[in-house]
This record gives C-alpha cells, structure tokens and sequence, in this order.
C-alpha cells in the first residue's frame, strides 16, 4: 500500500489572504504543515495555484505541483495532483492522505490513526471525528458534526445539531448523548477519489455546503476514526495570532 499525502493550499483565502505563507515564530504555515506530514508519510507534496507557494515549498526543499485555479473544494485539487505527480515522477500510489494546509500543529498520531483506515481492504474514504466535550460546540454551524453507525462509517455531516435530543432541554444534550465534530483531514482510495470528484453537486451538498454529503448520497463509503486530540486551524488573523503563542 503506498501512500501519498497531498496538501492543497491557495494563496486567495478570503478571510486570510496569503495564508499558506503566514509565518509562525519564523515559518511559514505551508512549511510547518509540510513537516509534520513528512514524519509520518514518506511522500508528501503541495497542491497549489501560485507561484509564491510552489517557490516558498521549493526554498525549504519540499516538492509542489501547479494546479488550476478553478477547483472548488481540497478533494478536487487532490485529484488533479495526484495525475500530475504521478506523471512526473513515474511513481504510482494506492492511498491519497488529503491535509489541511491551515493546521500547522497537526498531530502525527492523528495521520497514523487515518492511514490505519485502509488496514480494512474494504475503506474508500476515511476522515477522523473528535467527540465534542463543550455544549458551545454542539450548536456551533461553523464545525460540522457527524452522526456514525455501529461500524463507525458515516451515516450524514451537518452545520446543524444532530442528532435532536428529545425531551431535553439543550443545554443537558450534551449530558445526555455522545456528539462527534468533523475534523477536516481525508484519506481516499486513489481511484476512488477519482470517481467522486466526477460526481455532480448533490442537494445535500449545495444545502449545508459539505461536500462529503455527495460521496454519502451517491452510496460512498466514509470510514471514520475518533481522535481525543483537538484540531486547531488557521482561518482569520485572530487564529493567526492565537497560534503563534502556541
């Protein structure tokens, strides 16, 4: 099983501009990612749009490939990488690790834990879920919870509390049912990944703009894994800031 970690990572962030290029106490964002990824993954590239990015990755000696400026989601741009890489290397891989380009501090533990998804031959997609132990997080839109069944695949994400806990005021849900947030890293099958970013825009998808509801409604399989360390990622200048003290 050879594995490919790939982290796709635009310079036009809307919240932050130049993001990946961020520094934090003296590297840049896109390179502290980098790193963390190549302890636990063997290859590892930058999926990118900007030339700023791909001289930024070459200057401290990682590998980075050009690609379209029109992908609207991670998955699409992991998908035209991987064609390229391949390509261009001659080398062919079986499993695609899909890494946040905002999280500088992922845990290497975190990536073991998802790569161990495809130990099961059976694993198109995996992703890892963290049990939410706050109630603020239950109904926060901004961190799409999951609902999984007894073989811990995932049976729907929602911006919205799910599940609704019946006859219970909500500040006592969290007392009263077990709720999981998405954190949002992937591993796919290459050739699955490959099929699903030729799938058209499902309504689930366009209604709480999460696309891993495609996968679900075209009858994808989304193996998940809990993880108890908490994500920490980037998304505006107060993040930013927040991180560099950490």
């Amino acid at each position: 099983m050879k594995i490919i970690g790939i982290i796709p990572a635009r310079y036009n962030s809307s919240r932050l501009p130049g993001k990946p290029l961020a520094d934090i106490n003296g590297k840049t964002m896109i390179r502290r990612v980098y790193e963390q990824a190549s302890k636990v993954i063997e290859n590892v590239i930058v999926a990118t749009d900007d030339k700023r990015i791909t001289d930024e990755v070459s200057a401290f000696g990682g590998i980075s490939v050009m690609t379209s400026e029109s992908h609207q989601s991670g998955t699409d741009r992991c998908a035209e990488a991987i064609e390229i890489y391949e390509n261009i290397s001659g080398n062919k891989f079986d499993i695609v690790i899909n890494i946040q380009g905002d999280e500088p501090f992922i845990h290497e533990s975190q990536l073991k834990l998802l790569i161990s998804c495809f130990d099961h031959e059976n694993t198109q997609i995996a992703t890892l879920i963290k049990k939410i132990d706050n109630k603020e997080d239950i109904f926060d839109i901004n961190k799409p919870k999951v609902i999984i069944n007894k073989d811990k695949e995932a049976i729907y994400f929602s911006r919205s509390t799910i599940p609704f806990v019946r006859n219970y005021e909500q500040k006592d849900w969290i007392s009263k049912h077990v709720f999981y947030k998405h954190l949002g890293i992937y591993g796919y099958k290459k050739e699955i990944l490959k099929k699903i970013t030729l799938l058209e825009q499902s309504s689930l998808e366009k209604a709480e703009s999460l696309e891993q509801n495609r996968w679900i409604e075209n009858n994808y399989k989304i193996k998940t894994e809990i993880t108890d360390i908490e994500s920490f990622s980037v998304d505006t200048f107060e993040d930013l800031e927040k991180i560099k003290i950490i």
